[in-house]
């Protein structure tokens, strides 16, 4: 005769096969997906990390070319970057320092072809607004001075405002049109940190273009008490 404890006992039992045939199934994938996506994300890690060390080896590789100046070797250890691990701050980094390396050795084209990939597929903003500025520069050295303002067109990130002002009144005064120059050289100045040795060169630009610094810093002290008029 089944005692009480045995009835109990069957009892769950039958409860535990019920509960297991309704949400068993369920149960079974939920631990397979936790325990796939457990294996996928370690996976992923891995790839990561032999990617980095990868592009950083590749990296490496356009660093050793640039010292020893080889021109042809920069270009292709960067060609190697740019179709493997284009979308890494290492390529970025790299197109930047081949860009430097190839304009000192007189490969102006190649420079600005790798100061143009930059600005156009770094992920990282400053990349690409170093590698716009510079690619500015490059360009008006090559009097393409419309070239060169398009480099410059579009948002700019606020850290690069002064910059960005400067070298476009650099490109203004080229073109001889030196009211724009002085507007640019003037925001530039006036974006600048008065602590910056920069603006001590754009108060050259200043007072080359006609315009006393001196004469900003009054102007812009005289409006300030404008702005606390209620």
């Amino acid at each position: 005769m089944a005692t009480h404890l045995d009835l109990e006992e069957q009892e769950q039992l039958d409860q535990l096969k019920h509960f297991w045939n309704t949400y068993g199934t369920l149960i079974t994938w939920v631990v397979l997906l936790v325990a796939g996506a457990f294996v996928a994300w370690n996976g992923w890690q891995y790839f990561q990390r032999n990617k980095a060390a990868q592009a950083s080896a590749l990296y490496d590789e356009v660093e050793r070319s640039a010292q020893a100046g080889d021109t042809a070797r920069i270009e292709r250890a960067l060609a190697d970057m740019k179709a493997k691990f284009a979308g890494t701050a290492y390529a970025q980094q790299a197109g930047l320092l081949a860009a430097r390396s190839l304009y000192d050795k007189g490969n102006a084209e190649g420079s600005r072809a790798a100061l143009a990939w930059v600005a156009e597929n770094a992920v990282d903003p400053g990349y690409k607004m170093v590698a716009k500025l510079r690619l500015a520069g490059e360009l008006l050295d090559a009097k393409s001075y419309d070239e060169a303002l398009k480099q410059l067109s579009g948002d700019v990130p606020k850290e690069f405002e002064a910059l960005v002002a400067d070298r476009k009144g650099d490109i203004y005064l080229a073109q001889g049109k030196r009211e724009e120059a002085k507007a640019e050289f003037q925001k530039a100045w006036s974006a600048f940190d008065t602590r910056t040795e920069y603006r001590r060169l754009v108060e050259i630009k200043l007072n080359a273009v006609g315009v006393d610094p001196k004469s900003l810093t009054s102007q812009t002290g005289a409006a300030s008490p404008a702005k606390n008029t209620p």
